[in-house]
């Protein structure tokens, strides 16, 4: 089926970082995309309506401000929309926002999730794809973090709420047969970056000679993950809807499908960096060293992140391609477009 025969395309979370890449992506290719987007301050709205005024001036992008834990609210969206397609990134993110503000964690990460499954139910949507986490793998040390381990162990409320994404999905699968696909999120970085995440925030540390925190002293490990590769991953997913997995076994049963039609999915860098390499190569790009403030262990975090991405590359076709240097570089320069800084 081609793209002109398709209809509209809700992309919830379309003011956030990947929301609106991915809208980008869909809007290249001749979609009708309709974003949602609640523009909580989590971090400062004006970021958010930046990127919504990036994304209107393709024409075929429509708008609305809509908290997706009102449930009246967004089946109205829904219905005016009738979408062909759902693609679900809102959400409240940040393990140490979940540890803080518990309560807005799970209004925003499950009643917000249910008010999406059960639209798109209404709608007969084709495929839906939402994001989870790799926060899921919580407590397991086993890498590279594999869709067969157990994510039994979680260690924040942000992972638990992701995993509970996962089940709420599966349910609305089995019961009524919506084809969904999760995608368990390695760190993203890259343009249009959250100011909360270790791109932008040590960028612009080194820039303003302030200190920046690296937590259990730079013993860490992550699976950065080029906003662009990510971007391209999910478009590939939502091109290929779930589909019962007619060999899954529930006497042997296979966390990632099932015999509804369920999948997730790891889409990261399978990569891991070092947190002090990553510093050391926003140094060497903004040629100027950074203050380094070493602390402990943070509650909620991990030690390290590696995605196997086997099962992606097979299925879709994902082939992550940006070099973390390359990527910090394009991230960067748009950094100092953006807040007009200059050198």
């Amino acid at each position: 089926m081609t793209v002109s025969t398709l209809g509209p395309v809700i992309v919830t979370g379309a003011a956030g970082f990947i929301g609106m890449q991915v809208c980008e992506r869909l809007l290249a290719r001749g979609e009708q995309v309709v974003g949602i987007d609640a523009l909580t301050p989590y971090y400062d709205p004006a970021l958010k309506r930046a990127r919504l005024n990036y994304l209107k001036q393709h024409t075929g992008f429509a708008f609305h401000e809509t908290d997706l834990a009102d449930s009246s609210a967004t089946k109205l969206v829904f219905d005016a929309v009738r979408p062909d397609r759902v693609v679900h990134l809102a959400a409240q993110p940040g393990v140490r926002a979940s540890i803080d503000d518990p309560i807005a964690c799970i209004r925003a990460n499950c009643d917000g999730f249910v008010t999406v499954l059960e639209s798109s139910r209404r709608h007969n949507v084709k495929h839906l794809v939402f994001a989870s986490s790799s926060s899921v793998y919580g407590a397991n040390r086993t890498l590279p973090y594999a869709t067969e381990h157990s994510v039994d162990h979680p260690v924040s409320l942000y992972a638990a709420s992701k995993k509970a994404n996962e089940l709420m999905a599966h349910t609305y699968a089995h019961v009524h047969r919506l084809p969904v696909t999760g995608l368990r999120f390695f760190t993203v970085y890259g343009p249009w970056g959250r100011p909360d995440m270790a791109a932008y925030l040590f960028t612009r540390a080194i820039f303003e000679g302030k200190p920046i925190r690296i937590f259990n002293h730079g013993n860490m490990r992550r699976d950065f993950t080029y906003v662009d590769d990510i971007a391209e991953g999910v478009i590939r997913t939502l091109d290929r809807p779930a589909a019962p997995n007619p060999a899954w076994d529930a006497e042997r049963p296979e966390s990632a499908t099932s015999a509804a039609p369920y999948r997730v999915y790891n889409i990261g860098n399978n990569q891991p960096v070092n947190l002090l390499d990553f510093v050391s190569t926003l140094e060497q790009i903004i040629g100027k060293p950074a203050v380094r403030d070493l602390l402990p262990m943070q509650a909620g975090d991990v030690l390290e992140t590696c995605a196997d991405i086997s099962a992606l590359q097979r299925d879709v076709g994902f082939s992550p391609s940006t070099p973390l240097a390359e990527g910090l570089r394009r991230f960067v320069e748009w950094y100092r477009g953006y807040h007009g800084v200059a050198g």
